[in-house]
C-alpha cells in the first residue's frame, strides 16, 4: 500500500470496529479496574450550540450515516495500549485520559459538511425531518462512551445517537437505523454491511489533506462497482478493452443494473431537490460528481442513459479514458470519493483526498490473486 495511505488497522477490541473479548465480561467498575489517578478534568470544552427548538428525525424519515470512532477520530495511541498491555489497561487509559478529546479523523470533514447541509435545510424546512442523521458506532464498551461524548461537545458536533455494541457485530443495529451509509474502518464488516444491502466504504488514514469546503458537501463516486453493478468490469477483465468497447457500444441502450451506492446517490439527490424547490439549485450546498475510468464516446453514454433512466442527477461527470484520477480529484477537492480498486484510493490519497474503499465486484478476486502472488 502506498505510503501516503495509512491502513487503520484492527484488532480485537481495540476502539472501534473489531470484536473481541469485550464479551467475555459483562460488568467492569472503576475499583476492579486500579486507576492509579483521577479523570483529569475537562479544559478547554466547548460548549455546544443547539438551538431551541430543534428535533431529531425519525430513522425512517432522515439519510443516515453510521461512522465508526475509528474513522471519526484519531485513536492510534489507544489501540495501541491494547496491542500492548491488554484490555484492563486499554480500558484504565481511556478513563483516565477521558476528558481529553480525540483528534479528528478521516471522516470528520465529511460530518462536519453534513452539519453543514442540516443547517441550511432547517432554514427552508424548519419542519422537515429529511435530514442527516449521523450515528457513531463502536465495538467499544460503555465507558469509553464518556470520552467519545466529551469528545463529540469538544468539537461542537451535533450526534446524539450511539451504537457502542461491546464486541458484537453492529450490522443488525445498522438496519434497524435504515442506514443510508456506513463508514468504518473494518473492511471484514463492510463486506458484511454490503452483503446486506446497506451502502459501506472502508476509510483509511490520509497524509496531507485537501482543504475542503466548510459550506458544501462534496461527494465523488467512481461508477462501475459502485454506483452501477460490476457487470462491464467483469466483460473488461475477462476480454480486454476492446470487448469491452464493443460490450458498450452493443448494450448502450440497455440499462446498467445498480451498484451498491446507487441509494446513498438517490439520498443525495432527493436532498437537493429540496434545495432546487426552494431556488437554490445554483447555490446548493450538496455537489456530487462521476469520476470514472470509462471513455466518454466509447463507454460512457451507457453511464448517462442509466442515470437519466433512475432520474438521478450528477452535477459533474468525469470521463478519464484511463487517466489518473488523483489530480482531478485534487481539483474537486471532495470531502469523500468513493472507489473499488485500492489502486485508485491509493491514488486519490497521494493527492490529499479522503478515499473510501467500496469492496465489491471483480476487482475483488484480482486484488487478492495480485496479493496471493506476492513474494511467490
Amino acid at each position: 500500500m502506498s505510503g501516503q495511505v495509512k491502513e487503520l488497522k484492527v484488532s480485537p477490541s481495540s476502539n472501534g470496529d473489531s470484536r473481541g473479548s469485550w464479551e467475555e465480561k459483562d460488568e467492569f467498575d472503576q475499583d476492579h479496574l486500579g486507576l492509579t489517578t483521577k479523570p483529569k478534568l475537562v479544559t478547554g470544552r466547548r460548549a455546544r450550540k443547539v438551538e431551541g427548538g430543534v428535533f431529531f428525525p425519525k430513522p425512517e424519515n432522515a439519510v443516515t450515516i453510521a461512522v465508526s470512532s475509528r474513522v471519526l477520530f484519531r485513536t492510534e495511541r489507544e489501540q495501541e495500549v491494547y496491542l500492548q498491555k491488554g484490555v484492563e489497561e486499554y480500558l484504565r487509559y481511556q478513563i483516565e485520559h477521558e476528558n481529553e478529546p480525540f483528534a479528528p479523523g478521516p471522516a470528520f470533514p465529511f460530518v462536519k459538511a453534513l452539519e453543514a447541509v442540516n443547517t441550511r435545510l432547517r432554514e427552508l424546512y424548519p419542519q422537515s425531518e429529511e435530514l442527516f442523521d449521523i450515528v457513531l458506532v463502536t465495538y467499544n464498551h460503555a465507558h469509553v462512551g464518556i470520552r467519545l461524548i466529551n469528545t463529540i461537545n469538544h468539537h461542537n458536533l451535533f450526534i446524539e445517537r450511539f451504537c457502542m455494541t461491546g464486541g458484537s457485530s453492529p450490522i443488525g443495529y445498522l438496519k434497524a437505523w435504515h442506514t443510508n451509509l456506513y463508514l468504518s474502518a473494518d473492511a471484514d464488516k463492510v463486506r458484511e454491511a454490503l452483503a446486506e444491502g446497506i451502502a459501506a466504504a472502508t476509510m483509511f488514514m490520509t497524509e496531507n489533506l485537501t482543504e475542503v469546503s466548510e459550506s458544501q458537501l462534496r461527494v465523488a463516486f467512481d461508477g462501475d462497482a459502485v454506483l452501477f453493478s460490476d457487470e462491464s468490469e467483469r466483460i473488461f477483465k475477462a476480454h480486454g478493452l476492446d470487448k469491452f468497447f464493443e460490450h458498450e457500444r452493443d448494450n448502450e441502450d440497455t440499462l446498467l443494473d445498480h451498484g451498491p451506492l446507487k441509494g446513498f446517490l438517490e439520498a443525495l439527490g432527493k436532498l437537493q431537490k429540496k434545495f432546487y424547490a426552494k431556488g437554490h439549485r445554483l447555490d446548493c450546498p450538496i455537489r456530487t460528481f462521476l469520476v470514472t475510468a470509462r471513455s466518454a464516446a466509447s463507454s460512457g453514454i451507457r453511464a448517462l442513459k442509466t442515470l437519466r433512466a433512475w432520474g438521478l442527477e450528477i452535477d459533474e461527470a468525469l470521463f478519464l479514458a484511463g487517466a489518473p484520477k488523483g489530480p482531478m480529484l485534487e481539483k474537486i477537492r471532495p470531502h469523500i470519493y468513493f472507489d473499488d480498486q485500492m489502486f485508485h484510493v491509493e491514488g486519490a490519497a497521494e493527492m490529499g483526498t479522503v478515499a473510501a474503499h467500496v469492496p465489491y465486484g471483480i476487482a475483488q478476486k484480482h486484488n487478492l490473486k495480485q496479493n496471493s502472488n506476492v513474494g511467490k
